[in-house]
């Protein structure tokens, strides 16, 4: 696993290759594991049946992205699954910015108040 110092850039950190243990080994979160490993369970049962690697390299490539913000931004990606957490067991989430607001200082290129 590839671990990040806070003072990093997130770009600068290599990536992981794709390649399932690999994958499996930079995803930093418990939740994250424990859904590749059901995930790939199912994926292969589904590979047996119907003798088709596509299911296959599709589960890579989407495992892939999640190990990438992983090893890029693992606090993100604690954070992600604490609010997923509360949001399942009905706990209302403070208000934030829209995707509206954070699109619109995007696309202005200043802060929106």
């Amino acid at each position: 696993m590839i671990a990040r110092s806070p003072q990093r850039d997130p770009d600068d950190v290599p990536l992981p290759e794709k390649d399932l243990r690999v994958i499996r080994a930079a995803l930093v979160v418990p939740e994250d594991r424990e859904a590749f490993d059901a995930g790939l369970k199912a994926v292969l049962d589904e590979v047996r049946l119907k003798l088709d690697l596509a299911v296959l390299d599709a589960f890579v490539h989407r495992w892939w992205i999640s190990a990438c913000d992983s090893v890029r931004d693992p606090e993100g990606r604690r954070r992600m699954h604490a609010c997923a957490g509360r949001l399942a067991a009905g706990e209302p989430l403070s208000s934030g910015r829209t995707w509206r607001e954070i699109l619109d200082e995007r696309l202005q290129g200043t802060p929106a108040d």
